[in-house]
């Protein structure tokens, strides 16, 4: 029997994938070119166990230590599930990252970049990264300082990492358009196609300036636990 808990995620996910819809009309673009990212850090598999039965498939973890707890017996169960590592990345944890993740998020500096390929050689397989931009120039923000973004892209081109695109997080209690208007003007004069930019709050906003992935939790989930 479905609970209420079960069904609300329904009408959670509903309601967002028809909001994409509608903010991907005006340009003309497909629902079907945005891909939701269900970000399901601090919930149990109970709660992200609706989503996948529901069809969601693709999610995002922000640390491996909890990705590593409750996804190997979810994929077991749902094998086509995508997961997607959306926090900070520290360059030990490339190595498992690179095992369990099928596209991270954070690549930001010389060191992980060094790494990640190091880790994807001895694994065998290449995992699409996303470049994250510090877009803010803030300081306390992991991300590619703007002005260095050029000299970086092309060293994950040099090391056949998978560039999946650019990645933003505005800064906070800010109005984020005029910052995801820049990264996709970053990622049109670098040559890159992929944007992962827009949260729960922002979501719409991003869809509206291009976005290719968007990363949401709470409109699908609710309040954490």
């Amino acid at each position: 029997m479905e609970s209420a808990s079960d069904k609300h995620a329904l009408e959670r996910l509903g309601e967002v994938r028809a909001n994409i819809a509608r903010m991907c009309k005006p340009s003309r673009r497909k629902a079907e070119d945005v891909t939701l990212i269900a970000v399901s850090k601090t919930h149990p598999a109970e709660r992200i166990i609706p989503l996948l039965e529901a069809g969601q498939r693709i999610f995002g973890e922000n640390r491996v230590q909890e990705a590593q707890s409750k996804w190997p017996k979810l994929r077991d169960e749902y094998p086509d599930a995508q997961l997607h590592l959306i926090g900070q990345l520290q360059s030990n944890k490339a190595e498992e990252a690179v095992e369990l993740f099928d596209v991270i998020h954070s690549l930001d500096r010389p060191s992980l970049l060094k790494e990640l390929a190091k880790a994807m050689d001895k694994a065998g397989r290449r995992v699409p990264c996303f470049v994250q931009v510090n877009i803010g120039d803030e300081e306390q923000k992991g991300g590619c300082p703007i002005a260095e973004l050029p000299e970086f892209l092309a060293k994950v081109r040099e090391a056949d990492i998978p560039l999946a695109g650019l990645m933003c997080l505005p800064p906070s209690g800010t109005e984020p358009a005029p910052f995801f208007a820049f990264l996709a003007k970053l990622a049109k004069d670098n040559g890159v196609a992929g944007l992962s930019m827009g949260m729960s709050s922002d979501y719409e906003t991003a869809v509206q300036l291009g976005a290719s992935h968007v990363r949401v939790g709470t409109a699908l989930f609710g309040a954490r636990e």
